[in-house]
């Protein structure tokens, strides 16, 4: 069954046209919602309209732009052949950014910060929050600076994420994000390899202790 938000229009594809919303966008954006406890319900219908068409809008235009429609090439950075993964981040990039703008405006309107960002870590399963508990744990002695460079390093990978369909797309967006994170630590005299090796070992030796027991 499909719902129609005669209310809701969002600037896409050059044109303003109504999105016709599956039933399960809608159910998507109301129990994401309904997590806010809002006492506002006209915020509250505004916020489910505006993630409601945000979902139905990243969704059609991914359905019509498959990996298909890019041209093999390589990367630019790597010099690696594009595989599936970023010929399709490459297609979905392409959307309109007025389709991001509309959904950050009415979240942004009608609810607070905090609400934000937790709707924005509903779309990305909060991964700002693992992710950061994962460097705290890789790099014990994380200074403040470091980790509030890394915070927002994963606030931008969670905003951008958001225009992205799958999780496959938003761990990709995000390890672009991880990568400049890591960087900044090499930058600051630490080798992230090095780091990142010393963990791994010991949660090795960890599992390797606790299996003897």
């Amino acid at each position: 069954m499909l719902l129609i938000l005669l209310l809701t229009t969002v600037n896409a594809f050059s044109q303003t046209k109504d999105v016709i919303i599956p039933e399960e966008m809608l159910s998507k954006a109301k129990e994401w919602v309904s997590a806010l406890n809002l006492t506002d319900a006209t915020k509250k219908l505004a916020a489910e309209n505006a993630i409601a068409v945000h979902l139905t809008t990243i969704r059609n235009w991914h359905n019509e732009h498959p990996s298909s429609t890019v041209p093999d090439g390589i990367n630019p950075v790597t010099g690696t052949k594009l595989s599936d993964l970023d010929k399709q981040i490459i297609a979905d990039s392409a959307i309109p950014s007025t389709v991001h703008q509309a959904l950050m405006e009415s979240l942004n309107k009608n609810l607070s910060p905090e609400h934000v960002e937790t709707i924005l870590d509903k779309y990305t399963i909060g991964k700002v929050e693992f992710t950061i508990k994962g460097y705290k744990a890789i790099v014990p002695d994380l200074t403040a600076d470091e980790e509030a460079k890394i915070l927002s390093f994963l606030k931008q990978a969670r905003e951008q994420a958001v225009d992205y369909k799958n999780m496959k797309q938003i761990s990709a967006i995000f390890e672009i994000y991880k990568t400049k994170s890591e960087q900044m630590l090499n930058n600051n005299g630490r080798s992230w390899r090095a780091l990142y090796s010393a963990y791994t070992k010991k949660v090795k030796e960890e599992k390797a202790s606790k299996a003897k027991q």
